[in-house]
């Protein structure tokens, strides 16, 4: 039988309940303007003025580089603000960086040949490789242990959950539909436990971003989420106030960390040089200064082999879908 609640805790019980309720439309009001913005621009090297991808067929000296929002859409810009006009200066031409708010929809500008270039994720990377010959150009190294990242479980700094397994009927907070780490890794683990999204948590949503998700769970508003161990990091670095409010329960394997790629109709030559002044960034001043700033030790080549968990993973969790 229910415990009874007095009238004063009732009140409190109530109150409390409101906050939540408040915090989580906050959230969600912010997301969805997020989306809206962010799906919309596409913004030049300088980041003063508001430009238009390249259309089919369209003639442009100007490099496209895309980047989906795995930061918010304010912070993906300075995140890469440095970077861009480092390329822009080596190559001697504009730079253009459009910004999308889903993997799904920078895969099909690559797929289009409507960007030239694309920092996108593992999974993401995958998805374009099987569907239409997405190739891979580097890839960045963050940790000593080599061109890897995590993917990492969290929850509230107060929360008496302590393992994965114990977030069954509570709320979750996925990243993106094509994230490997804010979504395959997760739905992997319950797909190993027979289980879904559906049938193992209460409720749960996608915030398009990591950083939405990591405030998520920092606020209270969900209890869990999974995200890229490189935002956390990252965050942890730079706005510790926010990452002390969770807590790491789980570390998932190390996978093949998210690369740089390239349309497959993008010019040869182009994406040649490119790759040729992102491996060598390490060995002038100027590279190394952003390089230090964006916690990247070097760019190297990638190897196909290292996004074979993620495939694997893959196929576990698709056979697990009814």
């Amino acid at each position: 039988m229910r415990k009874q609640i007095s009238y004063a805790s009732q009140k409190i019980y109530n109150y409390g309940n409101k906050c939540k309720i408040m915090r989580f439309l906050i959230l969600l009001i912010l997301l969805l303007f997020s989306a809206c913005t962010a799906e919309e621009q596409a913004i030049e090297v300088n980041f003063s003025d508001v430009v238009e991808i390249r259309n089919p067929g369209e003639e442009d000296s100007a490099v496209v580089i895309g980047v989906s929002n795995i930061l918010s859409p304010v912070e993906t810009v300075t995140y890469y603000e440095d970077l861009f006009d480092y390329l822009s200066k080596k190559l001697g031409k504009k730079v253009k960086l459009v910004q999308r708010s889903n993997y799904a929809e920078m895969n099909e500008l690559l797929r289009l040949g409507r960007v030239d270039l694309a920092f996108v994720c593992s999974r993401a990377y995958i998805a374009g490789a099987m569907q239409f010959g997405l190739k891979l150009l580097v890839v960045p190294v963050v940790y000593d242990e080599g061109p890897v990242y995590y993917s990492y479980i969290i929850v509230n700094k107060d929360s008496n959950i302590n393992s994965f397994v114990e977030l069954r009927g509570k709320s979750f907070a996925f990243a993106d539909p094509l994230s490997n780490s804010g979504e395959l890794y997760p739905r992997y683990l319950l797909a190993k436990m027979n289980e879904t999204p559906d049938t193992f948590f209460s409720h749960y949503f996608y915030t398009y971003s990591h950083d939405k998700s990591i405030e998520a769970v920092a606020s209270g508003i969900v209890d869990g989420a999974a995200v890229d161990s490189l935002i956390w990091d990252y965050k942890n670095m730079t706005e510790p106030w926010v990452t002390s409010r969770t807590r790491i329960i789980k570390v998932s394997p190390p996978f093949g960390i998210p690369p740089v790629v390239a349309s497959p109709y993008s010019d040869k030559e182009l994406v040649e040089e490119i790759r040729n002044i992102l491996l060598s960034m390490h060995e002038d001043e100027d590279g190394r200064k952003i390089l230090r700033k964006l916690h990247i030790k070097r760019f190297i080549l990638p190897e196909n082999a290292s996004y074979a968990s993620i495939e694997e993973m893959l196929h576990v969790v698709e056979g697990n879908v009814t």
